[in-house]
């Protein structure tokens, strides 16, 4: 079996959890309620994007699946805004 990490000891991320770590440091570089809401907000647009097709493009099951996704984006980012209006 080969190594598919050479560089085991560097850490890589996938692009879902480099873009939450990303949104949590660049907003203040230490922990705070503000940068915890930006990587909610990060981790929000995984699971679903910000520009997502309308409903009505797919078909009953497929629109329950995107309903779905859009409650868990929106709790997503209601615990982001609350957490941004914190000091």
């Amino acid at each position: 079996m080969t190594n598919q990490f050479p560089d085991a000891t560097k850490m890589v991320l996938s692009p879902a959890a480099q873009a939450v770590i990303d949104a949590y440091y660049s907003t203040d570089g230490y922990r705070s309620a503000p940068a915890i809401g930006s990587a909610l907000r990060a981790a929000a647009d995984q699971v679903l994007s910000s520009v997502s097709p309308p409903c009505e493009d797919f078909n009953e099951y497929d629109q329950g699946f995107l309903a779905a996704h859009i409650k868990y984006r929106d709790e997503f980012l209601a615990i982001a805004d609350e957490l941004e209006g914190q000091p």
